[in-house]
């Protein structure tokens, strides 16, 4: 037999994303016995952190944490280990970066092989595309003039070419989150870039882990039965020669890792589940299969692939002005409707001020009473609270005016309302820095990797003529359709007796995963859980559609909710801009069950 059908590859998740504890990696190389560490540091709403660092320091751009802080202190036992490292955290400077570690490892005498992949910058194309009448995906927008950074999200195969060619450390910029796993899949299996099935469970693993502990415990649902937080542990992928794989964590770590953590995990940001674009491979992930083979160890098959679409996804990050996001604590009786009031006469009176300076109003203004339920409209449960925190972000044109309103967020401290107090000093005004999402033809990109001096082209295949539609649509169910009649014995208990639930961002979308607790629980939830009542339930933040995809593979479900994030990233003014906390509302959502099904 051969010996790649043999062997298995473990893989260590050590960064969710940039800001993750430092515990990670140190705790992968030490215990976790893996072949590889790779990290993901780049979200979308990172991307336009990165653009904002660049603006004020040309030479920076990149996760500088990756070099700092890990490398510093890892790269000898990463180097004595026999350790390969993939990253992305390169950013928009992914030279600067590889510079930076090359420099340190001059410093405490080691011999390090870095690659770099390039080509993700597609600036020089913008002029073109604008031309050509290009779009923002989301919102149908035409591209900004004023871009600061457009970066295409590239796929495994310059990963994959960097480490064929005797990498050590892999540094890429913009990237898809999974493609640092599959990158290494396909060069330690020898895969084809059309073995579509493997390269769908191999990106799958890369999902799984690149959210470092979201797959082992870290929000879960049942938070209360995850042990050890202090000390969880980062998540490892041992992948097969077939593409499936065992997620586990580091022996003597907390944490947990089951098919609801992991199902979780499988399910967040994912979009249509049938239909998940990526630059490799479109993956179909409705027939996943996730399989409690130990304690603390799941396996995971069943997904499946077909031919790419032919474009890249672009992320663009702009200026628009201004913003700043002021904060003010409210204690004692009536603290909601206090701070509500306070919130409203600060924008009023800088307003006034503003027309004596001849500046004009404000772009967007947003107010929130965090501790009194303001998140979750309708269906706050009181407003009787005695301790809240002020929320107040405002957009401007003009720097200047916004400097002039952080002046004032003090004021009310003295003026108006008893028992307020500050959190932290004055909020400093910065850039507003937006995003868009655009599609650009493959043949237009060209990936490479430089290594040992020499730079050489990837070529990558051209895809399918046209993005592929969905496998399967999403599901659609009358709004009132009940497993259940007006029996005595039906009861209404709120969905999460019912369920497990996960949400994310994709710009301006909302994903809502849930899975079913047991698999005779699936029916009700398929019933009572409708889009139609999602939408209905969560209309004070959802603006759009909402669409509902089932994952009959491992009994679960996800919602796609249209501008439902303000904007989201940076774009959005709201305190949850990335849709944490989504799931969370939908869970509180009464559904009418049998009480013999569930129990009083």
């Amino acid at each position: 037999m051969n010996e790649s059908v043999k062997k298995t590859i473990r893989i260590g998740g050590a960064s969710g994303f940039w800001g993750d504890s430092s515990v990670g990696a140190p705790q992968l190389v030490r215990q976790g016995k893996v072949d590889y560490l790779v990290f993901d540091y780049l979200a979308e709403l990172t991307m336009s952190i990165l653009a904002a660092a660049r603006l004020r320091k040309p030479e920076l751009g990149y996760a500088t944490d990756f070099v700092t802080v890990t490398m510093k202190s890892l790269l000898r036992e990463i180097v004595d280990r026999g350790i390969r490292v993939v990253s992305n955290a390169g950013g928009m400077n992914p030279q600067g970066c590889a510079d930076a570690i090359a420099a340190l490892a001059a410093e405490q005498g080691l011999s390090v092989k870095i690659a770099v992949v390039e080509g993700d910058d597609v600036m020089p194309l913008l002029p073109a595309l604008r031309e050509e009448g290009v779009r923002d995906m989301q919102k149908g927008h035409p591209l900004p003039d004023k871009v600061l950074s457009a970066n295409a999200y590239l796929g495994a195969l310059p990963i994959k070419a960097a480490l064929d060619a005797g990498a050590q450390i892999v540094v890429t910029g913009r990237c898809v989150d999974s493609a640092v796993t599959l990158g290494v899949l396909m060069h330690e299996f020898g895969w084809q870039s059309d073995e579509y099935d493997r390269l769908a469970q191999a990106s799958l693993a890369g999902h799984v882990i690149e959210c470092g502990c979201q797959a082992t415990g870290g929000l879960h649902t049942d938070w209360d039965k995850v042990p050890d937080w202090a000390n969880i542990g980062y998540p490892i992928v041992e992948c097969s020669a077939d593409g499936s794989f065992v997620v586990s964590k580091p022996p003597g770590t907390g944490g947990l890792v089951s098919t609801a953590t992991v199902g979780e995990q499988v399910l967040y940001e994912i979009g249509d589940p049938g239909a998940y674009l990526l630059p490799d491979v479109t993956c179909d992930f409705t027939q996943v299969q996730l399989e409690q083979i130990a304690p603390n160890q799941v396996h995971v098959s069943g997904a499946r692939g077909r031919a790419p679409g032919n474009g890249y996804k672009v992320c663009a990050t702009f200026v628009e002005g201004f913003r700043c996001n002021a904060q003010l604590t409210i204690i004692g009786i009536d603290a909601a409707a206090k701070a509500r009031r306070t919130g409203e006469a600060l924008i009023e009176r800088t307003r006034k001020l503003f027309a004596d300076n001849g500046w004009g109003d404000y772009t967007r203004t947003h107010i929130e009473v965090l501790g009194a339920e303001s998140f979750y409209g309708p269906h706050a449960a009181t407003q009787q609270v005695r301790e809240v925190v002020l929320w107040v972000s405002v957009m401007h044109p003009e720097k200047a005016a916004l400097e002039l309103f952080a002046r004032e967020v003090a004021a009310p401290g003295t003026s108006w309302s008893p028992g307020t107090t500050g959190v932290g000093g004055r909020p400093s005004p910065g850039p507003s820095i937006r995003q868009c999402a655009f599609l650009v033809d493959k043949a237009r990109v060209q990936p490479s990797v430089l290594i040992d001096g020499n730079r050489f082209a990837v070529d990558i295949p051209a895809g399918a003529m046209r993005e592929p539609a969905p496998s399967a649509g999403p599901q659609a169910m009358p709004v009132h359709a009940r497993p259940v009649d007006s029996a005595t014995n039906v009861i209404e208990v709120p969905l999460v007796r019912l369920a497990y639930g996960r949400s994310g961002d994709k710009g301006d979308i909302s994903n809502i995963g849930l899975i079913a607790r047991r698999p005779d629980y699936l029916p009700v939830l398929r019933a009572e859980v409708t889009a139609e009542r999602v939408k209905e339930w969560l209309g004070h933040l959802v603006q759009g559609q909402v669409s509902r995809f089932d994952l009959p593979g491992f009994d679960a479900m996800n919602f796609v909710c249209e501008s439902a994030l303000d904007g989201g990233g940076m774009a959005s003014l709201r305190n949850d801009s990335l849709g944490k906390g989504m799931a969370q509302i939908l869970l509180s959502m009464p559904v009418r069950v049998h009480k013999d099904l569930i129990g009083s």
